[in-house]
């Protein structure tokens, strides 16, 4: 497929700090598995775990990158996760302004999986 045609994706996941999520933003952004992260800190989160509803304070991160990047995404999430069981969900963008398409495309050509 010709790369400058090919969808992009966001990743969404959460994590438990500010911390985490920047330093898990940095290394992806690093290792271009992505053109950008947003990390929304103050989100309150009510979930069932282990048969109990919880409450959490966390941190949203958008991963930004190319659906041909989204497992690799996902692999890199699931090693440098502290969660036993993150959100990661891969979403489909329906449509994107074509010079920001192909920045996000030029800035994850060297992606490096590992």
């Amino acid at each position: 497929m010709d790369s400058t045609k090919e969808r992009a994706v966001f990743v969404y996941t959460t994590y438990p700090s500010i911390v985490e999520a920047e330093q898990a933003g940095r290394a992806l952004v690093e290792r271009r598995l992505c053109a950008c992260v947003n990390i929304l800190p103050g989100m309150v989160s009510l979930y069932w775990w282990q048969g109990a509803i919880e409450r959490g304070d966390e941190v949203v991160m958008i991963i930004k990158t190319r659906a041909a990047l989204a497992e690799a995404v996902r692999g890199a999430v699931l090693q440098m996760h502290s969660y036993t069981t993150p959100a990661i969900l891969v979403v489909p963008i329906e449509s994107v302004d074509a010079d920001y398409h192909a920045w996000l495309i030029a800035e994850t050509e060297g992606a490096k999986a590992s």
